[in-house]
């Protein structure tokens, strides 16, 4: 079945006693039992919720994988999955990562004795060879990264990661299954923040890991029960509504993208410019061959603080906050906001500095948001 139509019918289908199109929410804790020794497959809401796992089964069709788990945010979902290691594990990492991530790396895997080795996993090559080391025993790929939208090639470190007995975990939440499945290029795990493009509304905090085999699933399945950081069925029944348009806004915000970064490319004030969409950019040819899309994310270094600091204060159509995919363009200060808790070392040898802003391109007309920037940058 082809996404589009998994998007539309997600949840659907759900309730033969009602008929009911739209899937139900069930905020039940518990659920009983028609006689000892035997279940409705539904006993307690942390295992599973009816809502919960109508989401979960429409997530696992979409990503193409076995089994899809609903966690209450996109790092609880990461968490989880970085259970899957042992003490004494060392993960190679994509370096410039959501500082969230970092933090969660940094400030609590680190005390389960996980060593973390950050590289720029665009480059093929030293991913091959940080994954030659014998502790290295997973990849966790941002794919665009956040915030420099850097492509990691899928295919190639899927080969790599196979043939080394690596898992291989891609971060796909700026293009979603509707533009890149991972999965399909070699990754065991896909994980989002799904209160990004998914819920796309503003609305819902959330998070999706989406295994690709059986055995993964058993471990993720337990780990979400034992753990408890489980969606509820409310925000599982506004992620399944969210789904049903995902395709439809995501093809506006790649149109609106493409003029935005067409009208900032080359503009005085803009010093660089990061958008894999732009022919120009490094990673454009290698997303065109394993996407069907650019995403609608676009990331910009002024000319100045000063500069920054105008934008912030004197956007009318954009909005100055630190999320992304919704209706609403947002501009977001990386170095204050989404990567505050990055180490400064590690900033500075990014590059991430106080020129640099981030813009999640929504779905307003365009000509307004030319009009705010021209006016921002003039």
């Amino acid at each position: 079945m082809k996404i589009d139509t998994i998007l539309a019918q997600a949840g659907s289908r759900r309730d033969p006693i009602t008929g009911a199109i739209s899937m139900p929410i069930h905020p039940s804790a518990a659920f009983q039992h028609p006689s000892l020794g035997q279940s409705t497959g539904f006993d307690y809401s942390r295992t599973s919720n009816p809502t919960r796992l109508a989401l979960e089964e429409s997530m696992a069709a979409l990503e193409g994988g076995v089994a899809a788990f609903a966690f209450s945010s996109g790092l609880a979902a990461l968490d989880a999955v970085f259970r899957l290691f042992s003490p004494g594990d060392t993960i190679a990492v994509t370096e410039d990562l959501y500082g969230g991530t970092y933090r969660l790396l940094e400030k609590f895997s680190r005390f389960r004795n996980l060593d973390f080795l950050y590289l720029d996993s665009s480059d093929t090559g030293a991913v091959a060879g940080a994954l030659d080391q014998p502790r290295v025993k997973g990849l966790f790929v941002e794919s665009p990264s956040n915030p420099f939208l850097k492509i990691a090639d899928l295919d190639a470190l899927g080969k790599i990661t196979r043939e080394r007995g690596v898992l291989f975990i891609a971060d796909n939440t700026f293009l979603t299954p509707v533009l890149c499945r991972p999965l399909d290029f070699g990754a065991d795990i896909t994980v989002y923040s799904a209160t990004k493009y998914l819920g796309g509304h503003n609305d819902l905090i959330a998070g999706l890991a989406v295994a690709g085999t059986k055995e993964l699933g058993e471990k993720l399945a337990f780990i979400q029960n034992a753990t408890g950081a489980i969606l509820g069925p409310f925000e599982s029944w506004l992620l399944l509504r969210s789904l049903k348009t995902l395709a439809l806004r995501l093809k506006k915000h790649e149109e609106n993208a493409a003029i935005i970064a067409s009208f900032l490319n080359g503009h005085n004030s803009v010093k660089k410019l990061y958008y894999p969409g732009l022919p120009t950019d490094l990673g454009h040819a290698v997303l065109a061959r394993q996407s069907s899309g650019f995403g609608a994310m676009i990331s910009l270094e002024v000319d100045s603080r000063a500069r920054v600091e105008h934008i912030l204060a004197s956007v009318k159509v954009f909005m100055f906050a630190e999320s992304l995919g919704a209706p609403e363009s947002l501009v977001t200060f990386p170095l204050v906001q989404t990567h505050a808790d990055m180490d400064p070392a590690a900033l500075e040898r990014l590059g991430l500095n106080d020129h640099l802003l981030r813009l999640s391109i929504g779905l307003e007309d365009p000509a307004d948001l030319l009009a705010d920037l021209d006016a921002v940058l003039a």
